[in-house]
């Protein structure tokens, strides 16, 4: 008597259907590919200049290492050069201190 009979609707469709759902995406996608653009690709062309730089250092290179070092290379080994500090004084460091390479004539007195 008080209760109604109740009868079952069938579901409206979704609006935008696939559509929906992608555009629902669309501004994570759109951050990701911001990202790449500002912070990945710049940070892996800087990696690549990098090690293109430590591949040509040569004997005769002038250089600037991570410790603020500047000097003439001796020796290059595969993993460590050997850089001429002031006039008999040599130090031994790895290829990857080197962060600037100097034009030639940078520094005198060496």
């Amino acid at each position: 008597m008080f209760i109604s009979d109740a009868y079952a609707q069938t579901a409206a469709a979704a609006p935008g259907g696939m559509l929906g759902n992608l555009t629902s995406f669309l501004p994570i996608i759109l951050m990701f590919v911001v990202l790449y653009f500002l912070m990945i690709r710049p940070q892996m062309k800087r990696q690549k200049e990098q090690k293109a730089m430590m591949d040509a250092l040569a004997k005769g290179d002038e250089v600037v290492t991570s410790g603020g070092i500047l000097g003439k290379i001796t020796k290059v080994a595969d993993a460590y050069i050997t850089i001429e500090v002031s006039e008999g004084n040599e130090i031994v460091v790895q290829k990857g201190a080197v962060t600037t390479l100097l034009p030639k004539g940078t520094i005198k007195g060496l």
